[in-house]
Parts: C-alpha cells; sequence; structure tokens
C-alpha cells in the first residue's frame, strides 16, 4: 500500500535498502528512471503510464509519482505492478501534471540510467537532447557473449540482482523500486568498470546463474492481456524495437 505522500512524492513500497555513498563525483548527473504501466487493451502495446520513479546516483529517491490514465484500464495487472484502482484513485494525479514535476527533477544534463530505457522513455514522451542528455541500457552494459549459442545473452534486471548483488527479487514491481535496482546495478558496473577481469567475472557469473521465469513467459496472457512474450505472442502487435 501507498502512504505518506508529500507535495512531490508518493511512497510506495519499501525500495532495497541504500547503499554506501558512491565513489565518483557529484557532478555526475546519473539518474535511475523506471515506468510502471497499466493494459489499456488486450495487446501487449497497449499500455499507459501509471507510476513513474526516479531515484539520483546516490540511491536516493526524488519521485514516485502515481499517475492516473485517462483511457478506461483493462487490467491494473497488480501482481506485476503492484498498483490497483484504489492506489490509482487515491493517489493518481494527471499524466501532464507529473510529467511537469518530473522535468523539474531532471536537468538537462542527466543522463538515464534502467533497463530497456529507452521503452521509459518513449512512454513518458521524453526528447533526447532536449529533456536530457543521453541514456544507458543495463541491458546492453551486462550483456554476455555466450559462446554455446555464439551469440549475446541479455537477462533481465532482476536476474542481474540476484547474480551479481545477491539480492533475491520476485515478480512483483514498482517503478521506485526499479530505479533503485536500476542505479545500483550502474554504480556495481561503475566500481569495476576500470578492472577487466573483475567484469569478466562478473558476467561469467550471470551465464552460470540460472535465471528465473519471467512473468510474461510465466503468463504469456494475464486477465485477457497479451504480456509480450515473442516466443508466445498471438496478438500481433508491433515489438518496439530502438536501433
Amino acid at each position: 500500500a501507498l502512504g505518506n505522500r508529500s507535495t512531490h512524492t508518493c511512497a510506495a513500497m519499501a525500495p532495497p535498502q541504500s547503499a554506501s555513498t558512491p565513489w565518483f563525483s557529484p557532478n555526475e548527473l546519473y539518474f535511475g528512471l523506471d515506468v510502471e504501466c497499466v493494459a489499456t487493451g488486450t495487446t501487449h502495446d497497449a499500455r499507459a503510464v501509471a507510476q513513474i520513479g526516479l531515484v539520483d546516483a546516490w540511491e536516493r529517491p526524488l519521485l514516485n509519482l502515481v499517475v492516473k490514465p485517462e483511457q478506461p484500464i483493462v487490467s491494473h495487472l497488480s501482481p506485476l505492478t503492484g498498483l490497483s484502482a484504489e492506489i490509482l484513485e487515491q493517489y493518481g494525479m494527471h499524466f501532464t501534471q507529473a510529467m511537469q514535476m518530473l522535468r523539474q527533477y531532471l536537468p538537462k544534463e542527466a543522463i538515464l540510467v534502467g533497463q530497456s530505457i529507452h521503452t521509459d522513455v518513449e512512454w513518458l514522451g521524453l526528447q533526447e537532447g532536449i529533456d536530457f542528455q543521453g541514456m544507458i541500457d543495463l541491458s546492453g552494459i551486462w550483456r554476455v557473449w555466450n559462446t554455446k549459442y555464439n551469440s549475446w545473452s541479455v537477462f533481465s534486471q532482476d536476474h542481474c540482482l540476484t547474480a551479481l548483488l545477491g539480492i533475491k527479487v520476485g515478480d512483483a514491481h514498482d517503478a521506485l523500486g526499479d530505479a533503485l535496482k536500476s542505479i545500483r546495478l550502474f554504480n556495481f558496473y561503475r566500481q569495476l568498470q576500470d578492472q577487466p577481469r573483475e567484469i569478466e567475472k562478473a558476467k561469467e557469473s550471470l551465464l552460470k546463474f540460472e535465471p528465473e521465469p519471467s512473468f510474461a513467459k510465466k503468463h504469456p496472457v494475464f486477465d485477457g492481456v497479451c504480456m509480450g512474450n515473442r516466443k508466445t505472442c498471438t496478438c500481433g502487435a508491433p515489438f518496439l524495437t530502438f536501433g
């Protein structure tokens, strides 16, 4: 449940405990950003923003905004998002108001960090070079060349957390918690980036650790809504791709 709402934030489920202060300079403007969406239709591309989480490089929560979509909601996807009709009714704000607040907290020099961060940016309608400076996709920096299949293996954020940092997570997500996970994984990478052997060992552990099946793999369809599993999708909607 949500509580302790203030003018600029709405506290959601408890985030991971903050790590010690990062060693890097405070003028490096990295921010963890994550979005949770509810379903406004039965295809995997029918989604509307319902929660926005933003944290700084020190894992300090900056924004935790609940958004009440204008479109009718088909499913809150509650086991995945942690959202419900009651939460959106009690704490939800208009998307325009949420974006005004987000832009107030994001300097134009910001580097946004997240898992498939391009998708979050697309949902929010942010523009690179105008609203922020650049993006770092965790699925890219933590990908591993898999010699068994002669291709890149890309891992979920939760798999990286468990394999690299020993943090066990479940299916339930929330935007603030996921934004904190993103910046924590990025900080870990930065601590190792000048140690090629340590990076190699970390990536080896990603391959060795058995991944848990994703929510979409366990539930290709939930509440009558396609969850976007590429192998089992039958809704016919396109998948987002970024060059």
